[in-house]
């Protein structure tokens, strides 16, 4: 059973896993800087068979319990409408409107995506996010794409089930579990992927208010993630289990991972397909590619994380 910390437990291990200043006082990369050169060349001599296995949900453009504000879609020329076969040139196009943020669409979120104490990563002020975009820790430190080792930690297949209950809290014992089974150690700059079955479970029974609650990891996650020195953390639901349990602390992996750790985070992912082709090879690691769109002022980007095996 995993033990709940109290506010202050929290607000301690913030301070103790805390990585203001490592990388200078002006870093807006954060924990990307634990991937180098070496990391990414190591990263593409784990491909073996070649196989592209895509992370990300289809864009949700219809409404649902854990989809309020689903993306806008609309055609701005299409092939039905086209009723005089003499004009110049016959095209198709269409216009799609994002709010990347919340529990339906994948994407990466940004250093400047939240707060503490208004603060963000670094000891950057709340203000330096106007309503023009982001001058600080945008999502365009990450314009190049990041690329590294992706390691898939599948917490079902772990305890024997298809998914998560709702209610699922997981633990760093756990995550060590997983590691053992898999036979594999996250390591330094390692993007770290951590399954709970979410998307198997919402294609079986439906989509479910995330207000009711979302498997994802305990706090004392926090201090191992950080031991680890992963790079960017991921999951099929937000990484954080809802609701939180601590007074104070609303999202405390969100309120400690990106301001204090400095890490980006990966929220809705899908990793049903890629933890069926880890589990066909046996084998848990691979070269894992995202690419977020070059958004100046962005607080995140919609992403289609890339796995090759």
């Amino acid at each position: 059973m995993v033990t709940i910390p109290n506010a202050a437990d929290i607000a301690s291990i913030a301070k103790d896993v805390s990585n203001w200043g490592r990388w200078g006082a002006d870093d807006e990369r954060g924990a990307l800087n634990l991937i180098t050169d070496a990391k990414r060349a190591a990263a593409a001599a784990l491909v073996q068979d070649g196989l592209a296995v895509s992370c990300a949900l289809e864009l949700p453009v219809t409404p649902a319990p854990d989809n309020p504000t689903p993306v806008t879609h609309h055609m701005t020329a299409a092939g039905d409408t086209i009723d005089d076969p003499s004009v110049p040139l016959q095209h198709t196009g269409d216009y799609f409107a994002i709010a990347p943020h919340g529990m339906a669409t994948t994407h990466l979120d940004a250093l400047c995506h939240v707060l503490r104490d208004g603060q963000m990563y670094n000891g950057f002020p709340a203000s330096t996010v106007k309503s023009s975009g982001a001058e600080r820790n945008a999502i365009t430190v990450a314009e190049e794409g990041i690329v590294s080792r992706g390691v898939l930690l599948d917490i079902p297949a772990l305890r024997g089930v298809e998914y998560l209950e709702i209610d699922g809290r997981i633990g760093a014992d756990e995550l060590e579990a997983a590691e053992e089974r898999q036979g594999l150690r996250v390591e330094s700059g390692d993007i770290l992927l951590v399954r709970t079955g979410r998307d198997t479970r919402r294609e079986e029974l439906g989509a479910w208010s995330p207000a009711d609650g979302m498997a994802g990891l305990a706090p004392d996650c926090l201090p191992w993630l950080r031991e680890r020195d992963v790079a960017v953390l991921g999951s099929d639901g937000i990484s954080d289990a809802l609701p939180s349990q601590v007074e104070g602390w609303v999202l405390p992996i969100h309120e400690v991972i990106l301001p204090t750790m400095g890490v980006h985070l990966i929220d809705n992912a899908r990793l049903g397909p890629l933890a069926a082709a880890c589990a066909e090879r046996q084998r848990w690691e691979f070269q894992l590619t995202l690419a977020p769109l070059r958004l100046s002022g962005g607080t995140a980007s919609p992403i289609n994380p890339i796995a090759l095996l």
